[in-house]
């Protein structure tokens, strides 16, 4: 097949198969028939009905019913699930309990509009107030057009949207998903997984990841695709191949099958064929997630998300109930090293406490570390906490903080820490911070880049756009050009640099950043094996050498290309 761009197709495989392409989110290799999300929720249209006065009392009450019947059943979910799934719907749930948008709704209950129509109605003032906003808070129109049709489907009868569940292992296609959605995928039934929107960083990738289905965005006429054609989706390669040569896609799945069974063997540590260290870390959220990447033998936390005990909350939980949590993270790796990230609150994280109400631009506003502008007793509390889980532990305690521009930022923020006994760091996220490694060395002991933010305000691209897809790809040559100036500052001082964002996840990518000069790498745990698998059959020179490969590249496409020729990976 010719190498294409994102989003178009090719008709150029040798049996004639057309083969759709788009942008690689999670390798691995699916086949089967399609499936589409059920059929959409029929929204009312505003055919100017009037609720009489006398009912309009109760009209709300129905519409509050409903709104909370929706929250709790999104909960209910968040709290069966665990990572990043738990964290997404938590979120969602947190939408269908928002003031803001519950009281637009009630608004216009008063004003006579039926529940169901006053629903459509307040759900499209924030989807424009959200896509008029760009960057990271478009990401919230997925969610609110999700919450809007869950509310609507409780107060018409209808059934709640969702996916299907087919009998057989299945390719499930869809214009988009949204994250509640993708949350609640069974890998059993569902293969694979390809989108005609969306990028690599968006929630929806980020929890395909975490369940390990193989998955492409950005796919160019993947509408044309009709449900119950078979497929061949190539997460690796980033292509939906339809109605493939069935003799070659059986041995692309065993060859696939194969490869992941290998994996069954690694144990640990992380390094590279002729011995140079690479921790392969875990990105967890919670105590149930902790346990998962220590049995999946993680070398330890990579990235402790905090947010999950604040989202949906009214209020701040209680140094106490953070501790808890955290210790029960510790509490799985005594004596390694679990960093935890402050709270990153804010943009696309907005918390009823800690957000700044109507910025103009939230993600270049009052978010992560910046939170503590107006409220420096919630991060000191938050380190209080963290503090206090650590001194019950063994676990080797770092903290680093989000969203870090300047020397005067990180040098503050170290002096909390290391005030409690804690391993200060920053998170690399803005350019400013990369360009200033070095000089952010000097007050703090270790880096950690965050590859999604960095990629997006790096390229300044909205990382859901379709689009733009190819821009917020983590194989851009300018942004690993960053990561290699930041890893460059950790050599020169001999302070340890990870990788703790989305690339990390991805075991071609992990041994260009391990070649960049990065010494740890922090992903889902169900991408732990593979990534230390890669690495343990690679010399740390054709590292180096796929890393100059890469970055001589000019676009995505052609670093991939280019490393795969450096580590002889055809």
């Amino acid at each position: 097949m010719s190498a294409t761009a994102p989003g178009t197709a090719a008709l150029s495989s040798p049996d004639g198969s057309a083969v759709l392409t788009g942008t690689p989110v999670v390798p691995g290799v699916a086949y089967g028939p399609v499936v589409r999300p059920s059929g959409a929720v029929r929204l009312p249209a505003d055919d100017g009905a009037v609720v009489a006065e006398e009912e309009r009392a109760a009209e709300r009450e129905r519409f509050t019913a409903a709104a909370e019947m929706v929250a709790d059943r999104l909960s209910e979910r968040a709290g069966a699930a665990t990572g990043a799934s738990a964290e997404v719907l938590a979120a969602t749930a947190g939408l269908a309990r928002d003031r803001g948008l519950l009281s637009a709704v009630e608004q216009r209950i008063d004003a006579g509009s039926p529940a169901a129509v006053a629903t459509v109605q307040a759900a499209q003032q924030f989807v424009d107030l959200f896509t008029g906003l760009g960057g990271v808070m478009a990401e919230r129109v997925t969610d609110v057009r999700d919450v809007r049709d869950r509310i609507v489907a409780q107060l018409t009868g209808q059934h709640e949207p969702g996916v299907p569940r087919p009998e057989a292992p299945s390719v499930l296609l869809a214009e988009d998903l949204a994250p509640a959605d993708t949350a609640g995928l069974d890998p059993a039934r569902i293969a694979g997984l390809g989108t005609r929107l969306g990028g690599t960083t968006s929630h929806t990738a980020i929890i395909a990841r975490q369940l390990g289905l193989p998955c492409v965005v950005a796919v160019g006429g993947l509408d044309d695709v009709p449900e119950g054609a078979t497929v061949l989706l190539d997460g690796e390669q980033g292509t939906v191949t339809v109605d493939p040569d069935p003799a070659e896609a059986r041995a692309r799945v065993d060859a696939a099958q194969a490869a992941a069974a290998a994996l069954a063997g690694y144990r640990g540590p992380g390094g590279t064929r002729d011995g140079l260290a690479v921790k392969v870390l875990a990105n967890v959220q919670d105590g149930a997630g902790a346990r998962t990447a220590a049995a999946a033998h993680a070398e330890g936390v990579g990235l402790l998300r905090t947010e999950l005990d604040f989202l949906s909350r009214t209020e701040e939980p209680s140094v106490e109930e953070q501790a808890r949590g955290y210790a029960e993270v510790f509490e799985a790796f005594p004596g390694r090293r679990v960093v935890v990230r402050t709270l990153d609150a804010g943009s696309d994280k907005p918390l009823a406490f800690a957000t700044m109400p109507d910025e103009a631009n939230p993600a270049l506003g009052v978010r992560g570390l910046r939170v503590a502008r107006r409220d420096p007793g919630l991060l000191e509390r938050q380190l209080d906490a963290i503090a206090e889980a650590a001194g019950r532990t063994d676990a080797e305690a770092w903290v680093m903080a989000p969203m870090v521009a300047t020397v005067a930022e990180a040098a503050g923020f170290a002096e909390l820490v290391r005030a409690r006994g804690l391993v200060p760091g920053v998170m690399i996220e803005v350019p400013s911070a990369a360009l200033h490694a070095e000089r952010l060395l000097r007050h703090v002991d270790f880096l950690s880049i965050g590859t999604n933010d960095l990629s997006q305000y790096t390229l300044a691209a909205d990382r859901l756009s379709a689009d733009l897809a190819d821009l917020t790809d983590p194989w851009q040559p300018a942004l690993l050009e960053l990561v290699g100036v930041t890893a460059e500052a950790g050599q020169r001082t001999g302070r340890p640099v990870g990788v703790c964002g989305e690339a990390a996840a991805d075991p071609l990518l992990g041994c260009v950043l391990v070649g960049l000069g990065i010494t740890s790498l922090s992903c889902a745990v169900s991408s732990i094996a593979g990534v230390g698998a890669r690495l343990a059959v690679t010399d740390s020179d054709a590292c180096r050498r796929a890393a100059e490969a890469a970055l001589g590249a000019d676009d995505p496409r052609a670093a991939r290309a280019a490393a795969r020729e450096a580590l002889g990976a055809g």
